[in-house]
């Protein structure tokens, strides 16, 4: 099943950081939190990712070009012709298509985009600038289990992102902008969806979060995964230091994985 994954935005409020580099690929422990998302993922066995790239995309596209040679120990030989040995090859199970969604597209229109590499297919899909533990194979069965649409993990934090209406058996009926006044369950990303997603986007101008979703609550396809768990996006300077703090600890709670 493939991953699909956000990483094309501006993060214009971190930009004291992202003016050189795409948001995603800011560091935690040394690694882009793109990096983490993947490897979250990858614990649990799904290593197919495509990733939505836009405003600098060529970062992302070097940094994984040079994947295997940046994070292992390399001889340069230049006596003999320039030979290059590489030892203890470090690699990954992954196969990632990274694909220009544009720069000013908005996030409805970068998952139309990449449309052709999902096929008619279920898939996941999440931001590149959060972490999380939630277990994705038992998000995965759930969202089959309800035989809806689409399935958001729905997270309990005080922060600014869209607040879900969620009925007792776990259907989401209403999908809105958070106000001030609000101190409810968020979407968190870590979503799965079916293929029938792509009839309620438009084109680049559709923000994912606005008509599509508001339209699968509205009509009863969009379900709530309810996770109680660690999550932590990474939208300001202060998230990142406190997301560096925890790895650096060695207590990063979402690191499920086995160096």
């Amino acid at each position: 099943m493939k991953v699909v994954i956000l990483a094309g935005g501006f993060g214009t409020r971190i930009s004291e950081e992202s003016y050189l580099k795409p948001k995603p690929m800011l560091e935690i422990g040394g690694k882009p939190i793109l990096w983490h998302i993947m490897k979250e993922y990858s614990h649990y066995g799904f290593n197919d990712f495509i990733i939505c790239c836009g405003y600098k995309q060529h970062v992302i596209k070097e940094w994984f070009a040079d994947y295997y040679l940046n994070n292992s120990d390399v001889t340069f030989d230049f006596t003999q012709e320039n030979k290059m040995t590489v030892h203890n090859n470090v690699s990954e199970p992954w196969k990632v298509t990274l694909v220009d969604t544009g720069l000013n597209t908005m996030t409805g229109g970068r998952v139309k985009r990449v449309q052709r590499y999902i096929g008619a297919e279920t898939f996941m899909l999440t931001y590149g600038d959060g972490v999380c533990n939630v277990n994705v194979s038992e998000l995965l069965d759930y969202h089959k289990k309800q035989g809806k649409i689409g399935t958001l993990t729905a997270v309990s934090v005080a922060q600014r992102f869209g607040i879900l209406g969620i009925q007792e058996d776990q259907s989401i009926t209403a999908f809105r902008e958070k106000n001030v006044d609000d101190n409810s369950r968020i979407n968190g990303g870590y979503m799965v969806f079916e293929p029938q997603i792509f009839d309620y986007i438009e084109g680049d101008d559709t923000v994912f979060e606005k008509g599509p979703l508001e339209q699968l609550a509205s009509q009863g396809q969009l379900a709530a995964y309810m996770f109680d768990g660690y999550w932590q996006c990474m939208d300001t300077k202060r998230e990142m230091d406190k997301l560096n703090k925890l790895w650096d600890s060695g207590q990063a709670p979402w690191k499920t994985w086995m160096d």
